[in-house]
């Protein structure tokens, strides 16, 4: 999790898939995959995805990069900062395609087979799957990878298998996962993505302990040499076992992809302009806009492009930890919003490239607009009282201004909020203070930030909030700090990033639900534990069709809006991404974006580049 990214992004509702359209839905299934609505996209017999070149050729090398240091092989754990790219040592039951909303295919499981209640997912590995040592993939490691997970793993897969009753080994390559019960629909798309580990080699070895021993997986590549917390270098496996598979074909096209680490994204940004890696997603909009006007841009060495998406956006925001007693009130976490002038930041920062987020299902059909709908009335009604009543009678926008950087009203009404929560400016020191238990509090808090680039957009906000008589300060420590400190939810307030899908599900327990909220290590940053919200969203999980799932996801949405968990900032529809030209890339790009395991090293246009003199360690 950087920043903050999330591992998995899971959604919801499976019904019956890849059976003769118009068949009927309450009989049981046996395919090659699972979709969460209707029939696959693709048939038992597709070759590989729309979006690959199938000839695309093997070999050659690819530089990438990420910030901060790595200590750990094992990315499956709550301890130690894992090194990126590590998931191409590991596979999954089933993988999804990027041009479907939610459908997985046959990875490590040839073979799905489900009984008409879904009562429970029946999985038939591919006989060829192989460790990277040559042992077989078999049912065991299935079942201890799922019971290792569960109870040993990063907190978000207790979450994701709290709806497994058991897993029973039905033959050496056949396993089936009983559920606890009908409603949570999802589950065998959720267990499909379970990450399969070998049995054989962690059995011998602390689970629970980071380590920088090259661990055995089964995926397209494995590590072929480190310096810890430096670099990481992937080599493709020469005779891996599943290149041939129909969801493979065309991906993983590099020979070796070496990781550069770098202390900072400005030194990381320099790197990049020398050439010292060769591809950048860049999520930075001032960068974007003026960094990158360089010769190699205007000859064409360097390429800078726009490429669209049909992603949601999720939620990005300042986000309160409201186990701080701070930030339990509502009121006083409405109020500061308006302290945030977004359209200020929009227009001097941002150059215009973003727009303000709203809701937590931004950019899709899921975001709750206007007022609620008669299906998300049905799912509400029975929480009126327990909710604002906002919800029922008010669209949710956060303050917003003319972009002048003039928000004296803005501020006025923060004020008033404020006072209303207890909160007065004192006379004398011009400090926004409240007297309790006959002692007086200052209102102070911290900004806790991982990338220094943020600092410009928080110190406006800062300004803005010494203007409400709040002592807010912001502070920028290194990954290994920052993650340590998310975990223990030691902090006051961060800027966080909920991915979504189009068809959420059982991570939104990790987002929100109570359980989270307790456990360290958890996507539940903001430490919401509201009975409402783990209710909707377990309405959420086992809505039935997609006209159910829209609609608890919309009340859902509603909810956290007018919770006001987040001063929420701004997303774009696009991916901004820089790469030196030296790849070869299909013409068809997914819906979900740029999938870069697609593209591949074009030696022709690779010898036209300069020679580079190769990457500087960990960037000093």
């Amino acid at each position: 999790m950087r920043g903050v990214r999330l591992l998995l992004s899971l959604v919801m509702v499976v019904v019956v898939a890849g059976a003769r359209r118009g068949a009927a839905a309450d009989v049981p299934y046996r395919g090659h995959g699972v979709a969460m609505h209707g029939d696959l996209k693709y048939g038992a017999d597709f070759t590989h995805f729309d979006y690959v070149n199938p000839q695309a050729p093997k070999g050659g090398e690819v530089t990438l990069y990420d910030l901060g240091t790595f200590d750990s092989f094992n990315p499956f754990i709550i301890r130690g900062n894992p090194a990126a790219g590590i998931g191409n040592l590991t596979e999954s039951l089933l993988t999804a395609a990027a041009d479907e909303p939610f459908s997985e295919y046959g990875l490590l499981a040839e073979r799905v087979e489900m009984p008409a209640d879904r009562s429970s997912v029946t999985f038939t590995l591919n006989a060829k799957a192989r460790w990277h040592d040559g042992v077989p993939v078999g049912a065991d490691d299935v079942i201890w990878s799922f019971e290792t997970l569960r109870d040993k793993g990063q907190p978000y897969f207790r979450a994701y298998y709290a709806g497994v009753d058991r897993v029973e080994k039905v033959d050496p390559r056949t396993v089936r996962f009983h559920f606890k019960g009908t409603d949570n629909r999802e589950l065998p798309l959720i267990v499909g993505q379970l990450p399969v580990l070998p049995k054989h080699y962690w059995e011998k070895r602390d689970f629970e302990r980071t380590m920088l021993e090259v661990p055995v997986g089964s995926g397209p590549y494995t590590i072929k040499s480190f310096e810890a917390g430096r670099n990481v270098v992937y080599e493709r496996v020469a005779d891996y076992w599943g290149a041939n598979l129909p969801v493979n074909v065309g991906r993983y096209n590099f020979g070796t992809i070496r990781y550069e680490y770098y202390r900072d994204n400005n030194v990381a940004t320099e790197a990049f302009k020398a050439g010292e890696y060769d591809f950048r997603l860049e999520n930075a909009s001032k960068t974007w806009a003026t960094q990158y006007d360089i010769a190699a841009l205007k000859d064409g060495q360097l390429v800078k492009k726009n490429f669209a998406h049909k992603r949601p956006a999720g939620m990005q925001g300042f986000a309160y930890n409201a186990r701080r007693a701070l930030f339990r009130d509502r009121k006083v976490r409405q109020a500061l919003a308006y302290a945030f002038d977004f359209e200020w930041s929009n227009k001097n920062l941002f150059y215009g490239q973003y727009t303000r987020s709203r809701s937590y299902f931004d950019n899709s059909e899921l975001a709750a607009t206007g007022l609620p709908s008669p299906a998300e009335l049905q799912l509400l009604e029975p929480y009126r009282g327990r909710v604002p009543d906002e919800v029922f009678t008010a669209q949710y926008d956060p303050p917003s201004s003319d972009g002048s950087g003039r928000i004296r009203d803005n501020l006025r009404q923060a004020v008033k909020i404020l006072a209303e929560a207890g909160w007065q400016v004192d006379a004398a020191t011009k400090k926004l203070s409240r007297s309790a238990d006959g002692k007086i509090e200052r209102f102070a808090f911290e900004i806790l930030l991982v990338d220094p680039q943020f600092e410009r957009i928080a110190l406006p906000f800062v300004k803005n909030l010494e203007r409400l008589g709040i002592d807010a300060t912001v502070r920028t420590v290194d990954s290994a700090q920052y993650k340590k400190r998310i975990d223990e939810f030691d902090f006051d307030m961060i800027v966080m990033a909920w991915n979504q899908s189009l068809s959420p599900g059982n991570e939104q327990r990790a987002y929100w639900g109570s359980d989270a909220a307790a456990r360290p290590g958890s996507f539940n940053v903001a430490g919401i534990a509201d009975p409402v919200v783990d209710a909707l969203v377990e309405k959420l999980i086992a809505a039935p069709d997609r006209a159910a799932l829209v609609a608890a996801t919309r009340a859902l949405d509603r909810v956290l809006q007018w919770g006001f968990w987040v001063i929420p900032n701004w997303y774009i529809g696009y991916d901004r991404v820089l790469y030196w030209q030296k790849f070869g890339m299909p013409s068809v790009v997914p819906d979900q974006g740029v999938q870069f395991d697609t593209w591949w090293v074009d030696a022709e246009k690779a010898s036209r580049l300069p020679r580079r003199s190769g990457a500087t360690g960990a960037g000093e």
